[in-house]
């Protein structure tokens, strides 16, 4: 049976645990051979000791151009092209108020979530032939006036106008980008936080529930593939129900 990625090169950047790996598994499952990166070798290491040749890792920081260069280097010396992208690596903090945001978190988070997205994308599309996707991990943050996390969302807000202003000018050339926007998600990232942390985590959906990383990677699958072939520029929100209530 014939996968919905077969022949396809895929990269999942922050792909070494959570949701980017949940979606570099789907893609192997779907017959692409994925690059992921994270900036630890140990789970970078586990993650493709378990797939053999279809999934290979890349020790690199989301944030770091020459990192990127580098990343970008090894994927067109090993396979030349690019078809997929799920800018996936990005960090956040929800309790970072006004009066306590520095120059040095500010940097931090609009380094890597922004400024490391956008060189990403753009060595990505200069790998793509037509009919090639480009997914942006946002965050239904970008959405939800929550205290605390206002240099989060706007980074996050910043990947819809990459979006929508990429999507006109890498039309011409047969690539899509859209942005998936997660909800609350049950990630390594919540470990060992107190459980009122992921009960309210909970509240801001309407579900009643965190979101478990494969469900994230089946939307980030509709994108990667033919069945959104006539979906670019646009947000596709996977929150369960966050910001409706």
């Amino acid at each position: 049976m014939s996968g919905k990625l077969d022949g396809k090169v895929a990269l999942v950047t922050g792909g070494s645990s959570g949701m980017g790996l949940a979606t570099a598994e789907l893609f192997v499952e779907e017959g692409a051979v994925v690059y992921i990166t994270g900036r630890r070798l140990e789970p970078l290491d586990a993650a493709t000791a378990r797939h053999g040749v279809q999934l290979r890792g890349v020790a690199a920081d989301a944030s770091n151009l020459d990192d990127i260069d580098r990343l970008f280097s090894t994927i067109r010396s090993e396979v030349g092209r690019l078809d997929v992208l799920f800018a996936s690596a990005g960090a956040g903090n929800l309790t970072e108020p006004l009066a306590d945001v520095t120059s040095e978190s500010f940097d931090q988070l609009f380094g890597l979530n922004v400024r490391g997205t956008l060189f990403t994308a753009q060595k990505a599309a200069e790998l793509m032939t037509g009919g090639g996707s480009i997914i942006l991990n946002g965050s239904a943050a970008a959405e939800k006036a929550m205290p605390g996390s206002s240099v989060y969302a706007a980074s996050k807000a910043a990947l819809k106008s990459f979006a929508r202003v990429w999507s006109a000018e890498l039309a011409p050339r047969g690539i899509r980008v859209n942005v998936l926007h997660p909800g609350p998600t049950d990630t390594p990232a919540l470990e060992g936080r107190p459980q009122a942390v992921r009960d309210f985590l909970v509240s801001l959906t309407t579900i009643g529930r965190l979101a478990q990383p494969t469900e994230i990677a089946t939307a980030a699958l509709f994108l990667a593939g033919s069945d959104s072939s006539f979906v670019t520029g646009t947000e596709l929100f996977v929150t369960g129900g966050m910001g409706q209530s």
